[in-house]
């Protein structure tokens, strides 16, 4: 069962403040208090309890501004206890008439708090919250509608969510490719040697070792045991006129 409260929600000035503790009425958590319309979404709330009979239920302010404090700082419901057992802001946000030690509710009561509101009534509540939010903030400088902004730019790039499909630009060591582009470099490296030093130019297969590549490439299964294939061509002839083997001779 519910029992909605028969006076209005408690204000500020009706906190109870143990001695010595003074609370500032410009806190965040007081001004949010004032923001959120508690008494519309009780209406609602206590729809829910049509029987009469049972445990009297929290109140809504408990139960709405306890996941408004979850939702905005991701706690666990442990945590979350704790943080407003602590803290007077957060028990007066919650609606509790003054400050106590004790905890207003048990981490097992959120589970029910959940069930009982919906996300749409939380939304709303959030809504509430942000289009008040800039009500309090001073205009900036620069006359009263302050200075003209400049137009913000539009995102650009590719936003990528899972870390686990980033690119990379690298190639796996199997990859033929790798093999074809050490052989290509070794033949510029051969060709700057004979042109550095008059060598004589040894037969390189360039074009048969470029034909048998883009072959291999091209054809959607590759065996090991296919004659003449771009990665056997390619090997002998790295082999073959490696630099160092064809200095010495």
């Amino acid at each position: 069962m519910y029992k909605p409260i028969d006076k209005s929600q408690p204000s500020f000035l009706d906190f109870n403040q143990p001695m010595g503790l003074k609370m500032n009425p410009e806190n965040r958590w007081v001004k949010m208090a004032d923001l959120v319309p508690w008494d519309e979404f009780e209406i609602k709330y206590a729809q829910l309890f049509p029987s009469n009979m049972g445990n009297v239920a929290k109140l809504l302010r408990m139960a709405l501004g306890a996941l408004i404090i979850q939702t905005k700082f991701q706690f666990a419901d442990g945590e979350l206890v704790e943080q407003i057992t602590e803290n007077p802001y957060l028990q007066y946000f919650i609606g509790l008439p003054g400050y106590q030690e004790e905890p207003p509710f048990d981490a097992s009561t959120l589970v029910d708090f959940r069930k009982r509101i919906s996300a749409e009534m939380l939304m709303k509540a959030n809504e509430h919250l942000l289009g008040h939010k800039d009500d309090n903030d001073p205009p900036a400088s620069g006359g009263p509608a302050g200075p003209e902004k400049e137009p913000e730019k539009e995102n650009e790039g590719t936003l990528i969510l899972d870390a686990t499909c980033a690119p990379a630009n690298i190639r796996y060591p199997q990859d033929v490719s790798l093999l074809n582009e050490a052989r290509e470099k070794l033949e510029t490296i051969l060709y700057r040697f004979h042109k550095a030093y008059g060598l004589l130019l040894p037969r390189r297969y360039k074009r048969k070792a470029r034909k048998d590549y883009l072959a291999f490439a091209k054809s959607r299964k590759h065996t090991k045991k296919d004659p003449g294939s771009a990665p056997q061509t390619a090997w002998i002839c790295c082999q073959r006129h490696s630099i160092f083997g064809w200095v010495h001779e």
